[in-house]
């Protein structure tokens, strides 16, 4: 059975999800939709949170930082709308609720992301940490790379070609990311800039599922740290993190 707080985090993305796809029905389209719901996911994701969890911290893209973040021990990373482009434009599926929670280590020392929810709710889906997402085994074809549709990296193109790979483009950080551990891709690189809300969630389920998750210099991914930015990350099977990693130091 999932932990009580995999059950808060999938209750608090299912409830941004329904306010998201409510106003998506609407008249509002573009830009305005975009914002309308970011702040709409955002009252949902909380008013959840503040419900379930009265004494955590929430560390949202939508909402002021807050400094007690720091000196807590637990703390909800949360983007209740990832993928606010996709969203605005009729018809995409590519965008994702995250909610995931870090806890800190023992006394205080450390910590690391314990329980989380990703919905894709243009899918009708919510992925968990527990029970993890099955990857589906890989098919015969060339390496499949999910990248920004509109930023694509650079180095995610020097290392499609080291692995005779192709790149697929995609649209939210967060739907690239469970791709992989839906099958859809089988690595997600980024190397332009991000927060730790923009990958907290996702990478939780996708480590939950087996696959690998790291920086791109092969360091480990550490949130609720001061800096809110965490600019490059690698999501990928693990038969495939090292000639990953190997393609992305040559080709730096």
């Amino acid at each position: 059975m999932p932990s009580d707080d995999v059950a808060v985090a999938a209750a608090a993305a299912r409830a941004a999800a329904g306010v998201l796809l409510g106003l998506r029905g609407g008249e509002l389209t573009g830009r305005e939709l975009g914002d309308a719901g970011d702040a709409a996911a955002q009252r949902a994701v909380v008013d959840v949170l503040t419900r379930e969890r009265p004494h955590d911290i929430v560390f949202s893209e939508e909402a002021a930082d807050d400094p007690r973040r720091l000196d807590a021990d637990r703390v909800w990373i949360v983007d209740p709308l990832d993928g606010t482009r996709e969203y605005g434009e009729g018809g995409r599926h590519d965008w994702a609720v995250h909610v995931a929670l870090w806890s800190a280590g023992e006394r205080g020392v450390g910590g690391d992301l314990t329980a989380a929810a990703v919905a894709l709710p243009a899918l009708g889906e919510v992925l968990v940490t527990e029970p993890p997402a099955a990857v589906p085994p890989r098919g015969e074809g060339p390496v499949r790379i999910g990248v920004s549709r509109t930023r694509p990296p650079a180095v995610a193109g020097a290392v499609a070609a080291a692995l005779d790979g192709v790149l697929v483009p995609l649209g939210s950080a967060g739907y690239k990311a469970v791709a992989v551990a839906r099958g859809e891709v089988d690595a997600y690189l980024h190397a332009g800039g991000m927060y730790q809300w923009d990958s907290a969630a996702p990478v939780a389920v996708a480590r939950a599922a087996g696959l690998a998750t790291c920086r791109m210099d092969g360091t480990p991914l550490v949130y609720n740290e001061p800096d809110p930015s965490l600019p490059d990350l690698v999501v990928c099977r693990p038969e495939l993190a090292d000639r990953i990693l190997a393609a992305v130091r040559s080709a730096r």
